[in-house]
């Protein structure tokens, strides 16, 4: 399936007193992964909200396995595990500048409308991006 690869440097502001990257940050590392796949795509969030789709995250599952400190660059690899439905589902293997696995992760998003906030099918625009 599609994947994607991101690179991100880790900030002081992402570290905890003993320059460990804070575990809630991970979220938002699948975050920037999940964008950066979209717009490989050509898609952006801000297209979709503007065509009345939103995206939720319904489900978040996250495995430490290696602490990541302050300067290290972290690869982000975000998979789309399957054909998109209703919900769209990604998984994540986040590596730094070492090649040491970091992290695995998992999310789970479902497409709303924006205007029923009631869930929707995966837009055709996207689906034809990926060749579904």
């Amino acid at each position: 399936m599609k994947s994607s690869l991101t690179k991100t440097r880790i900030r002081y502001s992402e570290t905890d007193q003993m320059g460990v990257v804070y575990h809630g940050n991970y979220s938002q590392f699948f975050e920037l992964g999940r964008t950066e796949w979209l717009r490989s795509l050509g898609v952006t969030y801000k297209d979709m909200e503007t065509k009345g789709i939103m995206l939720p995250v319904i489900s978040l599952n996250c495995i430490f396995i290696k602490s990541a400190f302050y300067d290290d660059v972290l690869t982000i690899k975000t998979i789309l595990k399957k054909e998109p439905m209703v919900k769209i589902e990604f998984d994540y293997e986040i590596t730094n500048q070492n090649d040491e696995l970091i992290c695995t992760g998992s999310t789970a998003l479902v497409f709303v409308n924006s205007k029923t906030m009631k869930p929707t099918r995966c837009p055709d625009y996207l689906l034809k991006g990926l060749g579904f």
